[in-house]
């Protein structure tokens, strides 16, 4: 398992610049372009360490000057395409890729209470995954796990609580 999609005060921002100086090169090295708008995008949802919402971007990015709904979902598709984000349909939110430049299913885990997750990306998941869909002559596209529950720290209060 990973570490949690969490940093300390003390390292935000190195884990902020490192994922956007990843993000960089990443893109540089594809030929494709991290414009402004995406630039800026991907730094909001870095600089959240928690799943975020479109609209709460577009909220950030309005107090910033005019842009319209469409810039930010147009921008979230390209971070996605590009392995950069990754999207939490439960949730309907965008979390950052710690690991944009290898190719992965994702897994997380993501707190009820706290909203922090953990990002893991075991391939025998994706394998079982596969194999079982195959079984059924399913072919899937595009592999999410979402597994709800409590992190540590949140389900301690919840057994001293409840």
């Amino acid at each position: 398992m990973q570490d949690p999609f969490v940093c300390t005060p003390v390292s935000h921002h190195h884990c902020i610049s490192s994922a956007l100086d990843k993000a960089e090169t990443l893109c540089r090295s594809r030929n494709v372009r991290l414009t402004p708008i995406r630039h800026r995008v991907l730094e909001l949802i870095w600089q959240q360490h928690r799943p975020v919402g479109a609209y709460d971007l577009l909220e950030q990015l309005q107090q910033q000057g005019r842009v319209a709904p469409p810039t930010v979902y147009r921008a979230l598709d390209f971070l996605q395409q590009q392995g950069l984000i990754h999207r939490l349909e439960s949730l309907n939110a965008f979390v950052g890729c710690a690991h944009p430049q290898h190719p992965h299913q994702g897994q997380f885990l993501i707190c009820k209470s706290c909203r922090s997750l953990v990002e893991i990306t075991d391939p025998e998941i994706s394998t079982v995954i596969n194999n079982r869909a195959e079984a059924v002559g399913f072919k899937p596209l595009n592999q999410t796990v979402e597994v709800s529950g409590f992190c540590a720290g949140c389900w301690q209060k919840e057994q001293t609580n409840g």
